[in-house]
C-alpha cells in the first residue's frame, strides 16, 4: 500500500480500536504502525491484537510495525484519610516513608530512592503538576516541604522530580515481565519510557538481544544532559511531550522539540512526535485549528512519524483521527516550502562508501526527475541513510528480512517491500522495477535510481548505484 505522503502515523490500539475490523479500517485510514500500551491492559489483550495486525498485514500485503510501549516506573503519593485533602499555598507540608494514611500535614510517599535523590530548592509536581511542593529539608526517610501550588491532593496521584536524577533503572519488574512476553509475541520495536541516562539504553538493549528494535522516550529533564549519547545508543526515539510538558516550562517544550527531531535526523535515527496532537477528537468528530498546526510543525521540522494515543486507543472517532493526521501530513508535503525545508537540512555524509552513495542517489534522483530511490538492504541502515536525506521522491526498500521490512516501516518515506534478495545486476534491476510498477510509484517509461551491496546480501556493503528505465 502506497501512501502519498512520507511522514508515518502510529495509531494507539484499546478499548475503543481492538476489533479485526477497526484495526484494519485504522490501517486503511492511513496508520503505518501500531503502538500497544502496557501502562493498560492484559498479556492476552495485546496478543489478541497482535494476532489481528499480522492478520491486517497478510491481507494488505505489506509490512506493519508493532510497537510495546513499557509502562517505566511510577512514582505515586500513598493513601490519604479520607480520600483526599487540600493544600494550602506556602504552609508546611512533609513526605515521608511511613504507611499511615496521609492528612492536612503529611502523605506518605513510599519511595525511598526519591528521598535519597532530593536535595533543599527542588521541587516535586503532584498530579501533572497541578500541586507543587518545593524541598525545604530532606532526609533519608522524608522531606520537609512548602506548599507552592495548592489545591485537592487525592490518593495514588503521580509524582514527578523535574530536577533530580532518580537512582533507578528505566524498568521495573513489570516492565521486565511485559518485555518477555513482547519479545516472544514478536513486536518489532520497544519503546523505552523513564529514560534518564544512556545506561538506561544499554541495559534495555542488553535484555532485548537483538529480538526488537528500541526506541528512546525522552520524557525526562535528566536525559537532556546526555541527549547525543542516547540518540546514538538507541534505534530511534520519540518526543513525548505529555511528561515532558509537566517536568519542564510549557514554554520550552516547543524549542526542544525542534532540537531533538535535529538531532536525531543528523544521526540518521527515526524520531517520532507524540501525545495530545489532536486531543480533542477523544470526544470531538473534528480537531481545533491549533492541533492541525501542532501536527503540521512536526511534519514541517521532518519528523519521521506522528503519534495518536488516547485518539485511537480510547476515542470516539478514531478512524477519523487517523484520516486528519493522514490528510495534513498529506498537505504539508505538497506545500512547495517543505520540499525547500528538506533540501536545505542535510547531514554531512561520513567518510563510507554507503554514505557517499546515498547522498549521490538523492543528488541524481533530483538531477534525471527519478521516480523513486531502491535501495536493497539487509540490516535496514542503508534505508535509514537514505531517509536521513530526505529525498523529494519515494524510498522503495527492497530486503529479504521481514523483521527489516516491519522496524523500517517507521522511517520517513521508506515503502517496505519484503522480498528476495537479487542474484545480479539484471535481477536487482528487474526485481527493482516490477515492484516500483507493483505499487504504483514507477510507470513505464520512468527512471529509477537504484542502490545495493556487492556482492549481493552482504549486510552494510552499499557500494554501487545504478539507473535504470521501467519497462
Amino acid at each position: 500500500m502506497q501512501r502519498n505522503r512520507s511522514t508515518k502515523i502510529i495509531a494507539t490500539l484499546g478499548p475503543a480500536s481492538s476489533s479485526p475490523d477497526m484495526i484494519a479500517a485504522l490501517h486503511e485510514a492511513g496508520a503505518d504502525l501500531f503502538r500497544l500500551n502496557f501502562s493498560h491492559g492484559e498479556h492476552s489483550d495485546h496478543q489478541e491484537r497482535l494476532s489481528t495486525i499480522r492478520a491486517v498485514e497478510k491481507s494488505a500485503g505489506a509490512p506493519i510495525g508493532v510497537i510495546a510501549d513499557l509502562q517505566g516506573p511510577k512514582i505515586r503519593i500513598g493513601t490519604i484519610e479520607d480520600g483526599a485533602v487540600e493544600l494550602i499555598v506556602g504552609a508546611p507540608y512533609r513526605l515521608d516513608l511511613t504507611d499511615k494514611p496521609g492528612d492536612g500535614q503529611r502523605a506518605p510517599l513510599p519511595h525511598p530512592e526519591v528521598f535519597a535523590a532530593l536535595e533543599k530548592g527542588m521541587d516535586l509536581l503532584i498530579d501533572d503538576g497541578k500541586l507543587r511542593l518545593t524541598v525545604i529539608k530532606a532526609g533519608a526517610d522524608f522531606a520537609e516541604c512548602e506548599v507552592v501550588a495548592g489545591g485537592r491532593l487525592s490518593d495514588r496521584k503521580g509524582v514527578n522530580l523535574p530536577q533530580a536524577l532518580l537512582p533507578m533503572g528505566a524498568m521495573t519488574t513489570k516492565d521486565q515481565a511485559d518485555l518477555r512476553f513482547a519479545l516472544d509475541a514478536g513486536v518489532d520495536w520497544v519503546a523505552l519510557s523513564f529514560v534518564q541516562r544512556p545506561e538506561d539504553i544499554a541495559e534495555a538493549r542488553r535484555l532485548i538481544a537483538g529480538r526488537a528494535a528500541v526506541m528512546a522516550k525522552i520524557e525526562k529533564p535528566a536525559a537532556l544532559h546526555q541527549i547525543d549519547e542516547i540518540i546514538e545508543l538507541a534505534d530511534a526515539i520519540m518526543v513525548a511531550r505529555g511528561d515532558l510538558g509537566v517536568e519542564l516550562p510549557v514554554e520550552e517544550v516547543p524549542a526542544l522539540q525542534k532540537d531533538l527531531v535535529r538531532r536525531a535526523r543528523r544521526a540518521g535515527k527515526p524520531v517520532v512526535v507524540a501525545t495530545q496532537m489532536l486531543e480533542s477528537m477523544i470526544s470531538a468528530p473534528v480537531p481545533t485549528r491549533a492541533e492541525v498546526s501542532d501536527v503540521a510543525t512536526a511534519v514541517y521540522d521532518g519528523a519521521d512519524a506522528v503519534m495518536l494515543s488516547g485518539e485511537t486507543a480510547a476515542g470516539a472517532h478514531p478512524g477519523a483521527a487517523v484520516e486528519v493526521m493522514n490528510r495534513v501530513a498529506a498537505k504539508v508535503e505538497g506545500d512547495p516550502g517543505y520540499r525547500n525545508i528538506m533540501d536545505s537540512e542535510h547531514a554531512d555524509p561520513e567518510a563510507t562508501s554507503a554514505d557517499a552513495i546515498t547522498a549521490a542517489a538523492r543528488q541524481v534522483a533530483g538531477t534525471i526527475s527519478a521516480s523513486a530511490i531502491v535501495t536493497y538492504t539487509t540490516s535496514g541502515s542503508t534505508a535509514l541513510r537514505a531517509a536521513r536525506e530526505r529525498p523529494p521522491v519515494p524510498i522503495l526498500v527492497l530486503t529479504p528480512s521481514l523483521i527489516t521490512a516491519r522496524r523500517l516501516v517507521v522511517g520517513w518515506g521508506l515503502c517496505c517491500v519484503h522480498s528476495a534478495d537479487a542474484s545480479g545486476f539484471t535481477d536487482m534491476v528487474d526485481r527493482a522495477c516490477r515492484a516500483a510498477a507493483d505499487r504504483g510509484i514507477a510507470l513505464s517509461g520512468d527512471r529509477l535510481v537504484i542502490t545495493a551491496g556487492v556482492p549481493f546480501g552482504t549486510p552494510g556493503a552499499t557500494n554501487s548505484l545504478r539507473i535504470a528505465w521501467v519497462p
